[in-house]
């Protein structure tokens, strides 16, 4: 309830301050506005590619294919197998991954082993490929190669070291 005038406080603060540095603030605002549009143009062909490949992964069944292969070893290591499918999907979609925290919660309980570390990697990794996407989509580059070959290993490194934190100080 506080918070109700923080937007509107804000605006005003902007358009007050502008009047006094004698900037013309819908100009500024509009062109602003442009610039923005600009930037959505330019990003929306990549962000529909990263939509349209997510939806393809989870139809096709690849994901089934890979967390049914790690299963194996995820329970030789100790890591938790039910967090598998969110570790594969974090670095594409945090909608998604989401999702697929919320079945952990519902299958195995917050309070469970493969709960709390899905929370911790939920917390501690990016949308890698979305955020690939939009700043070196705006920024137009092209060459990724080393970029995306880093964030994946740590995207992996957080999935390991969240079970091994939760190992370590919850359990």
């Amino acid at each position: 309830m506080t918070f109700d005038f923080f937007i509107p406080g804000f605006i005003a603060t902007a358009v007050i301050f502008g009047l006094i540095k004698k900037v013309s603030v819908f100009d500024s605002f509009t062109a602003g506005a442009a610039q923005g549009l600009r930037t959505l143009y330019s990003l929306a062909p990549t962000l529909v590619g990263l939509i349209v490949a997510v939806n393809m992964f989870k139809s096709s069944g690849a994901s089934d294919l890979i967390c049914g292969a790690a299963s194996p070893l995820c329970e030789a290591l100790g890591f938790p197998k039910e967090i598998v499918p969110m570790v594969i999907l974090r670095p594409v979609s945090g909608g998604g991954s989401t999702a697929l925290l919320t079945e952990v919660y519902k299958d195995c309980g917050p309070d469970s082993f493969a709960g709390e570390v899905a929370s911790v990697l939920a917390g501690s990794t990016e949308t890698t490929f979305y955020a690939i996407a939009v700043y070196f989509g705006s920024a137009g580059i092209k060459k990724i190669r080393h970029t995306l070959f880093a964030a994946l290993a740590a995207d992996f490194t957080a999935a390991v070291m969240a079970a091994v934190t939760v190992k370590l100080i919850l359990n």
